[in-house]
C-alpha cells in the first residue's frame, strides 16, 4: 500500500482546521486546485473520501475525523526532528499576524526589526484591529499569531502571556471640573471616551465601572488609541490612556478611588501549529512587548497646550 506524503498530509491538516480551502491553500502557498489536489491523492492512497463536497462547504468525513489527529502527530514529529537538527534555522517564507491598536503605537516597530534582524529573508505582514476579530482571524487560519489581551476561549488556540498594559483616567486640565472632581463626578458631566466593545480594553473598563457602581452618561466610542487621545487632549471628555502618556501629552490624571487593573496581553497561536516560526516569535515577542513608553504620540497629535 502506498504511503501518504507529508506534503499530502499538510495539505490536509490546513483544509481540516482553516475556515475554508481558499485560506488553507494560502497558508501552505498553493493555488486552490493545487491544495484540492494533494487531498485528492491522499484520500486515493488511503482508498476513501476524507471530505464530504457535496454540500456548500465541504466537510470531514468520518474518515476525515478520525484521520486528523494521525495527521497532526506525524506533523509534529516531523517539526521536532526539524528542531532537533537545526533550532537555529533562519526563517523563510510570509508571517501574517495581528496585532491591536495599542501595540502598534508601542512595541510593534521594535519588534518587526528585531525579526528582520534574525530572519531578513521572513516577509513580515502586521495586520492591526480589535482583539475579537484578530481571534476569530487566527482561529479560521487567516493569521499565524496574534498578540491579543486576554487568554483565548476557543479550543482551537493557545495561549502564552508575554506582558501587560498599565491605565490611568485622563483628562484635559482645561475641562470643566478637571481639577476637582473624581471620575464618577466627571462621567456625569462629560462624555466616556474610549474604544469600541471588540477591544481587549472593554472588560477591564466594565470590571471597574462595576466595582465602583459608576454609571456612564454618553459614550464616544471610536477604534484608534490617536483618536481616543487627541479627543482627551480636544476636552472633549473622560477616558483613561496607558499610564505613560498622560503627561507627555499635556493631560491630567485623575485621582480614581481605585486605578484600573492592568490589561494583561497572550501570545495567541492556533492547536496543533507545529512550525519553527511560533516559537521563534513568540520568544522575541516576549522580549520586545512593552506599553510603558510614550510612543511620540504628543508629536503626531500636536504639542501639548499649557
Amino acid at each position: 500500500m502506498p504511503t501518504p506524503s507529508i506534503k499530502q498530509l499538510e495539505a490536509f491538516w490546513w483544509a481540516a482546521t482553516c475556515a475554508n480551502f481558499a485560506t488553507a491553500a494560502e497558508r501552505v502557498h498553493l493555488s486552490v486546485s493545487s491544495l484540492s489536489k494533494r487531498i485528492t491523492e491522499l484520500e486515493s492512497v488511503l482508498g476513501q473520501p476524507l471530505f464530504d463536497r457535496s454540500g456548500h462547504r465541504a466537510r470531514l468525513t468520518e474518515a476525515g475525523e478520525r484521520l486528523l489527529p494521525a495527521a497532526l502527530g506525524v506533523l509534529n514529529a516531523v517539526a521536532a526532528l526539524g528542531h532537533a537538527l537545526d533550532a537555529r534555522a533562519e526563517l523563510t517564507g510570509h508571517c501574517r499576524f495581528g496585532v491591536g491598536d495599542l501595540s502598534a503605537l508601542t512595541w510593534l516597530p521594535a519588534f518587526v526589526a528585531a525579526v528582520r534582524q534574525h530572519h531578513p529573508h521572513l516577509t513580515l505582514e502586521p495586520c492591526v484591529d480589535v482583539g475579537g476579530v484578530l481571534e476569530r482571524r487566527l482561529a479560521d487560519g487567516e493569521l499565524d499569531f496574534a498578540v491579543i489581551a486576554g487568554r483565548s476561549s476557543r479550543h482551537a488556540l493557545l495561549s502564552h502571556p508575554v506582558g501587560a498594559a498599565r491605565f490611568a483616567w485622563a483628562i484635559a486640565p482645561g475641562t470643566a471640573g478637571a481639577t476637582r472632581l473624581g471620575v464618577g463626578e466627571l462621567l456625569q458631566r462629560h462624555p466616556l471616551v474610549t474604544l469600541p466593545p471588540g477591544a481587549g480594553t472593554t472588560r477591564l473598563l466594565d470590571d471597574w465601572l462595576l466595582a465602583h457602581r459608576v454609571t456612564v452618561r454618553e459614550r464616544i466610542l471610536c477604534n484608534s488609541w490617536g483618536a481616543v487621545a487627541g479627543m482627551l487632549r480636544a476636552q472633549v471628555g473622560l477616558g483613561f490612556l496607558p499610564a505613560a502618556w498622560v503627561g507627555p501629552l499635556g493631560l491630567r490624571a485623575v485621582d480614581a478611588r481605585a486605578p484600573l487593573a492592568p490589561l494583561h496581553y497572550t501570545f495567541q497561536w492556533r492547536h496543533g501549529d507545529t512550525r519553527a516560526l511560533i516559537p521563534a516569535l513568540q520568544r522575541l515577542a516576549q522580549a520586545h512587548v512593552d506599553f510603558s513608553a510614550p510612543p511620540g504620540l504628543a508629536a503626531a497629535q500636536g504639542a501639548p497646550r499649557t
